[in-house]
């Protein structure tokens, strides 16, 4: 059973994720989907990536563009490389991806069925119809360019793919969970929604049901030549009766802005204070054996706050994707160039709270999460610096953090020396 559980609107970007982050992308997008698990179980995972405001969050707090169209693609391919290796562990498998690799999909599944005992046949063929309902029969100015499917062995899953429009400059998200679906074509859809670009085609509204019954019987009873004849008398001028047009369902929705620069508007201060101030107040006890960085530990402790939420924070908390990419940047340099130093530092501290709970040994695990209960203790009362401030600091501090970006590393700048 499915229902499709949101959707984005995004900035159209172009390029690719420079290798060096892409290979981070990976590691840190599989152990933080391991602490998930570890937590909150398989199916909590999958329900988290069909959120598309965790599912920006996620992608932003991984150091890519946090408002662009490639944190799809890239987010997607980082789990596909990060948990292929652990798929027998997990027991999840990351399937498709952009262009020819979601054409791909269907035999992947194939095989993954066969390998683990699955209906490959009906994940397929469930492949298809998500892939057709937001094609055909959502006709919404969007054409479908990637498709990732997220199955696991028990047969639950989750797609997201991605439409482009090319005339605005824009790409849609959409996403799909294996819960609750009576019908891939009668209201399949827990949400969708998009800006106003015109009238959207949408067959799959339970409201349309008396318009596909419609034509199926005039495809029966006049067939195709007969359709094409009526289409030209419509042509001709034809009078037709249009009922008033009923508004669309209020559905759960992503917009992410044009600008790339990450604005005070875009972030939500409170809950930022409150990272940094669990980072500042936990940090000290709970992380004195962990961070062994000269002048790094503290930011390390900071990014890990966020990466905290991002494992445990409830859903509402992720309305501002942007406050994530405050973790780790952005390889655009917005909001400041990547933090190589603390990047591996974070991967290393939850790779090894991971490692050190499949032991049975939760005390690292249990530190990380202490950041998240205590931001949110101390979010109504926190204060500090505002966001352009922060960055400026970011900026400023870049070289001595192995600060990165698709334009190379940061250089000290001259006064520096002095």
């Amino acid at each position: 059973m499915a229902q499709r559980t949101g959707s984005a609107n995004l900035p159209l970007h172009t390029g690719r994720v420079p290798p060096w982050l892409a290979q981070r992308m990976t590691r840190l997008g599989a152990v933080i989907s391991q602490a998930i698990i570890h937590h909150y179980g398989r199916d909590e995972l999958l329900r988290r990536l069909a959120h598309p405001f965790w599912f920006q969050s996620f992608g932003a707090v991984m150091g890519m563009d946090w408002h662009s169209s490639g944190i799809t693609t890239s987010v997607l391919g980082a789990l596909k490389r990060g948990l292929q290796p652990l798929s027998g562990e997990l027991g999840l498998h990351v399937c498709g991806g952009r262009g020819r690799h979601s054409r791909l999909t269907p035999h992947e599944l194939l095989a993954i069925g066969d390998r683990v005992g699955l209906d490959g046949e009906a994940l397929a063929r469930s492949s298809r119809l998500v892939a057709k309902v937001d094609s055909a029969a959502v006709q919404d100015g969007y054409d479908l360019y990637l498709h990732g499917f997220i199955v696991a062995d028990d047969g639950k899953w989750v797609v997201v793919q991605q439409g482009m429009n090319g005339e605005n400059r824009q790409a849609r998200r959409y996403h799909w969970l294996s819960e609750g679906l009576t019908s891939f074509v009668d209201r399949p859809h827990a949400a969708i929604e998009g800006r106003e670009e015109g009238e959207i085609v949408n067959l799959t509204d339970h409201r349309a049901e008396a318009s596909r019954l419609g034509q199926l019987d005039l495809l029966q009873s006049l067939g195709p030549d007969g359709i094409t004849g009526e289409l030209a008398k419509l042509g001709e001028g034809t009078r037709v009766s249009v009922p008033p047009p009923q508004q669309q369902l209020a559905l759960p929705h992503l917009d992410m802005p044009g600008h790339h620069d990450v604005r005070p508007e875009d972030v939500n201060l409170r809950r930022l204070h409150g990272n940094l101030a669990a980072a500042a107040d936990r940090g000290p006890s709970d992380f004195a054996g962990l961070l062994l960085v000269p002048g790094v530990g503290a930011r390390t402790v900071k990014a890990l706050a966020m990466v905290s939420e991002v494992i445990h924070g409830a859903p509402y908390r992720f309305a501002d994707p942007a406050r994530f990419s405050l973790a780790h940047g952005g390889k655009d340099r917005h909001p400041f160039p990547v933090p190589i130093r603390v990047y591996d530092e974070t991967i290393g501290v939850l790779k090894s709270a991971v490692q050190q709970a499949k032991l049975g040994r939760d005390e690292e695990l249990g530190a990380i999460r202490r950041l998240d209960e205590q931001a949110r203790r101390l979010e109504r009362r926190a204060r500090g610096p505002g966001v352009e401030e922060l960055i400026a600091k970011e900026r400023l501090m870049s070289p001595a953090y192995g600060g990165r970006s698709v334009f190379g590393e940061e250089k000290p700048s001259p006064d520096d020396d002095n």
